[in-house]
């Protein structure tokens, strides 16, 4: 029994690494399904913060944000791969929160508290917003979706040919989550910072400055968090990734004269 249970988590595993993304596309969520109701669910968030108050369209800060944006787009645009033009939109939103994110397409959001409380420079604004753009870029969420879909078939065929109770399926859920779902997420967080590191390059923005962005982050959150048990690398292994990839971020700004 717990050979086939292995056998099934193992080869979801490797089928993760290979075509999650084509996976996601026979489960119906292609591209352009997904931009599309990405591109509705961001028009509700914002309609949402504009009634709160919230949506912030006037302050320095927001001039800021919009301002790395508009010089890192036409580098993103170059960079699409999907087969899909993405509508770009950037909002930004008046929280003390420390995160920004982004939907599929394209849609980023950015709150304050993440510019005004770590006193980002433009391009620590540039290291997130670029980020953020690599993960849609690449279809990260797409990937993810096409992830648990396999999954979940394998916990399935898994679990019904070793007859399995539901005390065990449980755990093998647990199992799957911290063997499987969790690194992958975390695999996507590195490429994402990797890919942020090259697009801030080719926008004349120093990518020094995403490991700066990061210490700030780690002395925010007291030193780092643990990655075991969550979907971000922990901040230190963020950083020392980074300085690994940085020469090659590097070739790329000073071939742009450094600006």
């Amino acid at each position: 029994m717990k050979n086939r249970l292995l056998f099934s988590l193992c080869a979801v595993a490797v089928v993760m690494v290979s075509g999650c993304a084509t996976v996601a596309d026979m489960a119906g969520a292609d591209s352009a399904t997904l931009n599309a109701a990405a591109a509705q669910n961001y028009s509700q968030t914002i309609s949402t913060a504009r009634s709160k108050g919230v949506l912030d369209t006037s302050s320095n800060t927001y001039k800021r944000i919009n301002s790395v944006y508009n010089r890192l787009r036409p580098y993103a645009d170059q960079m699409n791969q999907t087969g899909q033009p993405f509508q770009w939109q950037v909002s930004v939103i008046k929280s003390n929160e420390l995160n920004a994110s982004v939907m599929p397409g394209g849609k980023v959001v950015f709150y304050t508290g993440i510019v005004e409380r770590l006193n980002l420079t433009d391009a620590e604004i540039a290291a997130i917003m670029g980020h953020e753009m690599i993960h849609a870029l690449e279809e990260h969420s797409k990937s993810k979706l096409g992830a648990q879909a396999l999954t979940d078939l394998a916990l399935g065929i898994g679990l019904s040919s070793a007859g399995v109770g539901e005390g065990g399926a449980a755990i093998a859920q647990i199992g799957s989550q911290l063997g499987v779902g969790l690194p992958y997420s975390r695999n996507l967080e590195s490429r994402a910072d990797q890919g942020g590191l090259m697009l801030m390059a080719r926008a004349g923005y120093n990518p020094q400055s995403a490991i700066t962005l990061w210490e700030k982050m780690a002395k925010a959150s007291n030193g780092g968090n643990a990655s075991f048990l969550s979907t971000h690398p922990s901040n230190t292994q963020r950083i020392e990734a980074m300085r690994k990839n940085l020469p090659a971020a590097m070739t790329v700004y000073n071939a742009r004269g450094g600006k």
